[in-house]
């Protein structure tokens, strides 16, 4: 490997991971030598492509230009480094996955370890965050999402349409009362999950409504606003799946039921240039199934087909 190319390979861990240290934990190498490598690399391109501080790194903008176009670079590399097969059965090479950090309608966890075992030869990076992530910016194979965002050269399949419903805990309707039309929202205390927004849309007899509410909570993470809800924080609108059994025993309750809210749809993003490979394609097909088996009501097991 010629060491333009192993400047580039330390480069891109070191943008990744936010530090030297952490790039040389994932490379294997001290991090005098990811220092060194990054350094090599910018003296050939005689511009720097890290801002350096004594608490963390920046990318610079010549930096930012460059990282896309070195990933590249990189994961092709990889993938004839790999001789990569196309027969299902002899799938091998690294899986970059990222899924939100709030539990999923699918067994996500069971069913990368079950595909783990049918392929040995892949490697799988999964990252569970949730905030919005370009998958050519960032690197990524797939990305799971519940996010509107889209992004040139990315390639969006929808996976699942979830329900959702306005709800509240009979502790905060008892303090504030019932809401009794759309309108009303604008005097209580709601609970907003962060992909959202503050302004909800609702489809009615009239037509679509938008309502800014005010919010109480802002919170990217859909177990803690279930919490905060079930406790009486406020009103939001949720997953009906991820509040059934609590709509079910009375611990929530439905809010002008004659209104409808808009689904929320998961989707995968794909980059195009990742689209192709086997290794993703094959992953894909097996969230692709474990999404469908939720829709038509099955259990959402981890086994891969």
């Amino acid at each position: 490997m010629s060491d333009s190319l192993l400047n580039m390979q330390a480069f891109v861990a070191t943008a990744r991971g936010g530090s030297f240290s952490e790039a040389a934990r994932q490379m294997g190498l001290a991090p005098s030598v990811v220092t060194k490598r990054v350094g090599q690399l910018e003296w050939s391109l005689k511009c720097k492509l890290l801002r350096r501080s004594t608490r963390r790194l920046q990318l610079t903008e010549v930096g930012e230009r460059y990282l896309e176009t070195m990933q590249q670079i990189v994961r092709e590399y990889d993938e004839m480094a790999a001789g990569v097969k196309r027969s299902p059965d002899e799938i091998e090479g690294q899986i970059r996955i990222k899924a939100p950090g709030s539990p999923m309608a699918i067994d996500l966890s069971g069913l990368l370890a079950a595909f783990q075992i049918k392929y040995p030869r892949v490697t799988l990076e999964a990252v569970l965050v949730d905030r919005t992530v370009n998958p050519v910016e960032e690197g990524f194979d797939i990305v799971l999402t519940m996010m509107p965002s889209s992004f040139h050269g990315v390639i969006e399949e929808p996976l699942l349409a979830f329900p959702r419903v306005l709800c509240a805990a009979p502790s905060y309707l008892a303090r504030r009362g019932h809401p009794r039309q759309v309108r009303d929202l604008a005097n209580h205390d709601c609970l907003v999950f962060t992909p959202m927004g503050p302004v909800w849309t609702f489809d009615g007899t009239n037509g679509l409504t938008t309502m800014a509410v005010r919010p109480r909570l802002v919170t990217n993470n859909n177990a803690l606003l279930v919490e905060a809800l079930s406790a009486g924080g406020g009103i939001a609108v949720v997953s009906r799946m991820a509040v059934a059994e609590r709509l079910r025993s009375g611990a929530l309750i439905e809010l002008l039921p004659e209104v409808l809210v808009p689904d929320l749809c998961v989707k995968a993003l794909v980059p195009t240039t990742r689209a192709s490979l086997a290794r993703v394609q094959t992953l894909l097909t097996s969230i692709r199934e474990a999404f469908r088996k939720v829709g038509e009501g099955q259990p959402a097991h981890a086994s891969v087909s």
